[in-house]
């Protein structure tokens, strides 16, 4: 039964996947931080759309995928998926932030900390936690910058 359903799972999340792309994908990603019921005539405004039919046919998309709904307010998230670049991020009281982020926080924290507190010679074990911090903390900011730039808008 457990893989019955894993299996529709994985269905479904490559189906949405493949047909939230481009303008529907950003419409997607301007509701989740929105974090409320939002109008054709916003999404247009917000997301420059030539006309409030170019948001409307992207809304809709997303109500027959299942992930919105419409409403008397107008249209509302209804589920919450991390598909396709939204793998990287990490949605916060209307933040987004790379998931990358926090390990570069964290990277450089310790670096910083590391260098703080022990002096600065030329032993093996300082000039290696020197280097594998600094390499650490330049990967990470790396890639967390790579992934802010492929976020939707």
């Amino acid at each position: 039964m457990i893989l019955v359903v894993n299996v529709v799972c994985r269905m479904r999340e490559s189906e949405i996947e493949e047909r939230l792309k481009g303008k529907t994908l950003r419409v997607y990603y301007y509701m989740l931080l929105a974090g409320r019921a939002v109008g054709i005539r916003e999404v247009q405004r917000k997301l420059g759309f030539s006309s409030p039919s170019v948001a409307a046919y992207h809304l809709d998309k997303l109500v027959e995928l299942g992930l919105a709904k419409k409403s008397s307010e107008g249209y509302v998230l209804e589920e919450n998926v991390h598909v396709g670049v939204l793998k990287y991020f990490v949605f916060i009281g209307g933040y987004v932030f790379p998931r990358y982020l926090f390990y570069a926080i964290f990277f450089t924290t310790s670096l910083i900390t590391y260098l703080m507190v022990y002096p600065l010679t030329l032993s093996t074990h300082n000039i290696a936690a020197i280097l594998f911090g600094s390499l650490a903390s330049f990967i990470c900011w790396l890639e967390t910058y790579r992934c802010w730039r492929q976020k939707p808008f």
